[in-house]
């Protein structure tokens, strides 16, 4: 299946370890932790795709809130 979207130029999105983006992200829930930056993309429940500029389907993910960055 990967095969046959890359033949297409469908290319997946980008999202774990990147700092959340609504335009290509969905959020679907989030994990409190001291570890990782505020709105930092932890787990990707549905990767998402683009097909060169254009967003195919969002990226659904968790993300993470820092309650030391927030209160800041």
């Amino acid at each position: 299946m990967e095969d046959a979207l890359r033949g297409l130029n469908v290319q997946p999105v980008e999202s774990v370890g990147t700092q959340f983006d609504p335009r290509i992200h969905e959020a679907l829930g989030s994990i409190e932790t001291a570890e990782f930056p505020d709105h930092q993309v932890l787990e990707e429940i549905r990767r998402g795709y683009r097909l060169r500029d254009k967003l195919l389907r969002p990226a659904l993910v968790r993300i993470a809130v820092n309650p030391a960055q927030v209160a800041e």
